[in-house]
């Protein structure tokens, strides 16, 4: 961390927020990808970064690609058969020929199947998809990757390829897969604040002064840095909170009695609190030490913090709260520099701050608003009901408005970040 210290803030921004928002994507990538390959889910590709020009390679035994794009920002993962909409009803007739004739280019299926070129190539895109062909390099033609067993049907043929593809999943697990990045993300969060909070402890006010603010009450009655308050008004006193109650309650120009402890031992002073907008104020830093929680009561406090985000992002869906909630909220380029402050203040520092983000990652994939998750999962639980897919221009529709609301959102939050942070600094 320190070895970046010199970096300029716009430079540190666009490091760590590059970084701090792929880790996130992956970790949420990572959990579909392990539920689709735990059910047996063919997947084609795991990569970082965005779509486009990647180095890669290519596991021998699951056939799935791995490596790092051009563009190495988030990742994604790609599941054989998650195209939205009702299957072609030429579909098995078309891995039926496939797996008879082990080569087929779309002329031949569209002569076969007397239907136009763009159909039986759609066809052969959907059995690539499906691991059923693969296409033969600089030919037109795709090979098959399936054989058809004695007096099987094409139907039956069909069925089992798709017993490795999304679409041929029960309903449960192709909910399953879709929540599993939500969890992983929630989860890791959860994981990472328990971890902090039981190892390295969270950072609680002691009772010794750091730092004494000038022309302040303290500075008057000669507080020093150093110092440790032990007695306020002849009521020893434990922690800073019980400091910061006795000042709370007395009334600025009030006098205390305090004792603190010094090298050379114990002093009373008398100091007259002075006065902020009306709240008294004695004037002093105090320092910090990291206290450790018991791994059970930093579970709960994780689940507390939970609770937060949840609650925040609830607050984006009410009225009275909604221009609050925007107000407060930030993009990824407000995200970008909160993150490098937080790495550059430590390691304890990012890690909290990677837990509050993985949390707000997780969290808002949970609203049913296509295309996030949780609108996807809501569309899977409309089709179960319906006992059949829905239309592909459906779901393209739904997905189509949710996406021009949410951007709407983060362009507007981009906006307002891009003058807070990079115009006003």
């Amino acid at each position: 961390m320190e070895l970046l210290a010199n970096i300029p803030t716009g430079a540190l921004a666009v490091f760590w927020g590059i970084l701090t928002f792929s880790i996130l994507v992956v970790v949420h990538e990572g959990g579909h990808f392990l539920a689709a390959r735990l059910f047996g889910v063919s997947v084609h590709e795991f990569m970082i970064g965005l779509p486009g020009p990647s180095l890669r390679f290519r596991s021998k035994k699951s056939g799935v690609y791995y490596g790092v794009t051009a563009f190495p920002l988030g990742g994604y993962v790609r599941i054989a058969g998650m195209e939205p909409g009702t299957e072609d009803e030429l579909l098995a007739p078309a891995a039926g020929m496939l797996a008879d004739e082990r080569r087929v280019d779309a002329d031949a299926l569209a002569v076969r199947l007397d239907v136009l070129h763009d159909r039986a190539a759609a066809l052969l895109t959907t059995l690539e998809d499906y691991r059923a062909a693969d296409p033969v390099p600089d030919s037109p033609q795709f090979t098959s990757l399936i054989d058809r067993s004695a007096g099987e049907t094409d139907a039956a043929l069909l069925d089992r390829v798709r017993t490795t593809v999304f679409r041929g999943q029960r309903p449960w697990k192709r909910i399953t897969i879709l929540a599993m990045g939500v969890v992983f993300n929630l989860v890791s969060a959860i994981l990472i604040f328990t971890v902090t909070l039981s190892v390295w402890g969270v950072p609680q006010a002691t009772r010794t002064v750091a730092s004494v603010l000038p022309r302040s009450a303290a500075a008057a009655a000669g507080i020093r840095a150093g110092d440790t308050i032990t007695t306020i008004d002849g009521v020893a006193v434990k922690s800073w909170d019980q400091v910061r109650a006795r000042i709370a309650a007395s009334h600025p120009g009030s006098r205390l009695a305090l004792v603190v402890r010094r090298a050379d031992g114990m002093h009373r002073l008398t100091p007259v609190l002075g006065s902020s907008n009306g709240v008294p104020l004695l004037g002093v830093r105090v320092t910090t030490e990291d206290v450790r929680m018991p791994v059970l009561k930093a579970f709960t406090e994780s689940m507390h913090w939970t609770g937060l985000v949840f609650s925040a992002v609830g607050k984006f869906f009410v009225p009275a709260t909604f221009v609050k909630s925007v107000s407060n909220a930030r993009s990824i380029v407000g995200i970008s520099y909160e993150v490098a402050s937080a790495a550059k203040a430590g390691p304890i520092n990012y890690a909290w701050m990677f837990a509050l983000l993985s949390l707000s990652l997780g969290v808002m994939n949970i609203l049913p608003i296509p295309p996030l998750d949780g609108g996807k999962v809501a569309l899977e639980f409309v089709e179960w009901i319906r006992h059949r897919p829905l239309r592909r221009e459906v779901t393209l529709g739904f997905s189509a408005v949710g996406a021009a609301l949410l951007f709407s959102l983060i362009f507007y939050l981009m906006y307002a970040d891009v003058m807070r942070y990079i115009v006003k600094g």
